[in-house]
């Protein structure tokens, strides 16, 4: 390879408007035979120069690079996003990808700034191209009614329960990803077991707390394993407290459909797919399990449409 097709961003969610930024980098890179290159950071830059006004993340470093690859992109780069890094100015930033990756192409979005208050447009970008010999891409929004798809919305949208919009401007149902770890066991005890997962990362957005009907990915052990070679299950998920059991901490618990495996310290990706009910209490183990009966039959019509 010759050099890079670049771009470089945030990319949360890695939504519909980020993956036409990532299909012209792949586009361009196989067009004149370069390396494909995301850049993005972490922690989010919010974080660090506004930190009250960062965001709940729609998309965590494993996750994102996930999806990032699967999109054709060669190389996923993250830059730890510092106090030092937020003071580079965009002439900076374009003199580190000329010399880190041989830049060649620098796609953008139609809208995104960067370097030092976001001084990075694409008007600055050209102008520095001309005088650094690399090619600039401007790829046009994503709109739906008219409105650019962004991370801000999709935020919105699953901070108010609003699924499937989230789904329709992501491309894909929302998820998350989690380690399988060791529960009470009482599920099993009253014949609906569950598998828990790890306490979610506190920068991860959750929908509101509630039962889901819920699609899971059991990831195979390998590193590296493409999402869609992953063994697919139906469940329901409690997301929330268990007040039943006097339990006020946050959980979420899954009862997998036609699976009796054992999963601790597997990773699995779960996607929810339709908010059932309120999370309640019940005042006798017969009616938390005829209400459990019920929620398995209305999270099976929810997967079967």
């Amino acid at each position: 390879m010759s050099g890079a097709v670049v771009t470089l961003g945030t990319f949360d969610g890695v939504h519909r408007g980020h993956q036409a930024v990532l299909a012209e980098v792949t586009r361009r890179a196989r067009a004149g035979q370069l390396e494909s290159v995301v850049v993005t950071f972490d922690p989010h830059p919010l974080a660090v120069v506004n930190p009250a006004g960062a965001p709940k993340l729609l998309t965590l470093p494993d996750e994102k690079e996930d999806l990032v690859r699967a999109a054709g992109i060669a190389e996923f780069v993250v830059m730890p996003f510092t106090p030092a890094i937020a003071q580079l100015d965009a002439e900076a930033f374009v003199q580190r990808l000329c010399e880190q990756y041989a830049l060649r192409e620098l796609v953008m979005g139609f809208d995104h700034g960067f370097g030092r208050g976001r001084g990075g447009d694409v008007e600055l970008v050209q102008r520095l191209a001309r005088n650094r010999n690399f090619g600039v891409a401007v790829v046009d929004p994503v709109r739906e009614d008219g409105q650019p798809i962004s991370s801000t919305m999709i935020r919105t949208a699953l901070a108010h329960g609003d699924l499937d919009s989230a789904a329709r401007w992501l491309g894909r149902r929302y998820g998350i990803r989690g380690r399988v770890v060791r529960g009470a066991g009482r599920g099993r005890t009253i014949g609906i077991p569950t598998i828990n997962l790890e306490s979610p990362d506190p920068r991860k957005l959750l929908p509101p707390d509630g039962v889901y009907a819920v699609e899971v990915r059991i990831l195979k052990s390998e590193s590296r394993i493409p999402i869609s070679d992953s063994q697919i299950l139906g469940g329901m998920m409690n997301q929330g407290p268990r007040p039943t059991f006097g339990e006020h901490a946050r959980t979420l618990e899954i009862h997998l459909f036609d699976f009796d495996g054992e999963l601790y310290g597997e990773t699995v990706n779960v996607e929810w797919v339709r908010r059932l009910r309120d999370v309640q209490a019940f005042a006798s183990r017969e009616a938390l399990v005829a209400q459990l009966e019920r929620d398995r039959q209305a999270a099976r019509a929810s997967l079967n449409r």
